[in-house]
This record gives C-alpha cells, structure tokens and sequence, in this order.
C-alpha cells in the first residue's frame, strides 16, 4: 500500500528531475553496458554481463520506487498554512530550556530532511513535538535521552 508524502515545489522539482535523469540517461546507459558486455563473447562465463543485468535489475526497482512515490506525491499549498503555529514549511527558532541553547529548523517533509541545513522532518521526534504550538509555549518532546523542553521564540515563513 502506497502512501502519500507531501513535498514543497523544490523537493518534487528535485524528485522529477532523478527520475528524468535515471530514464533519460541511466537506462540508455545500462542498456548498452549490458549490449557491450553481451559482445564479449559466451555469456555463461561473462561476469561483466551478469553484473551489467543485475545493475540494470536495480536501476529499473529505483526507477519503480521513484515513480511510486511522485505517483503519490502532493504539493504543499502554502497559502492555507495558519502562520500562528508550526506547521511544515515553518521556520522555528526554539530555545533549550535546559541549557539555553536557540537554534532554527525548518520543519518539512521527511523526504527533504537535512540537517546540515537546518530542515528536519515533521516525523521526526523534535518535529512532531513542536507540531501545532504557538510561540511562547513549551514543547516537552521525549528522546531516548529523556525529555527535552524547548520553547517556542519565533515562527515565520519564507
């Protein structure tokens, strides 16, 4: 069973972009790889043809897997959005309550989840936490660490 996934108009521009590139370049590409292996000579005895037909194997379940997930891809509507609380595609800058640390997140889906640039996934344990909370209030989010508590200092948008 398919499940949907919601992505911003960068992301789903980035996953039809992989998909273009695996169907229009990748493909040809294992295609002949399999045909120059095949005129190697007796295929019974070719490595490099059985590894050729596996790589294709596994660039056409890519490809599949791809097409499932912008099958059932949906675009975030950022016009409906209510600006008060976290929502994906909110920019948060919350405060640690336990060492005063402030940092900024930008909650989105969880197939554009990077951390190295500040976007984390809303399935994420910190991203569901600060969920539908509005600024000034307290999101006590549980971690295999124990709770942590962040307060809410900002929300906005891009």
């Amino acid at each position: 069973m398919s499940t949907v996934s919601y992505y911003t108009a960068e992301g789903l521009k980035k996953l039809r972009e992989e998909l273009d590139y695996l169907k229009t370049v990748m493909r040809p590409k294992a295609s002949q790889d399999i045909a120059d292996a095949r005129d190697k000579g007796d295929l019974s005895e070719n490595a490099e043809y059985d590894a050729a037909k596996e790589a294709q194997g596994m660039l056409e379940m890519r490809i599949a897997k791809l097409e499932e997930v912008h099958a059932n891809a949906r675009l975030i509507d950022e016009t409906h959005l209510d600006l008060s609380k976290v929502l994906v595609l909110s920019n948060v800058k919350i405060k640690n309550q336990a060492n005063g640390m402030e940092m900024k997140y930008t909650l989105v889906a969880e197939s554009e989840a990077d951390l190295k640039t500040g976007k984390i996934s809303v399935t994420s344990p910190i991203g569901k936490g600060l969920l539908g909370k509005s600024i000034g209030e307290v999101a006590e989010i549980n971690v295999p660490n124990g709770v942590l508590k962040f307060e809410i200092l900002e929300i906005s948008r891009d």
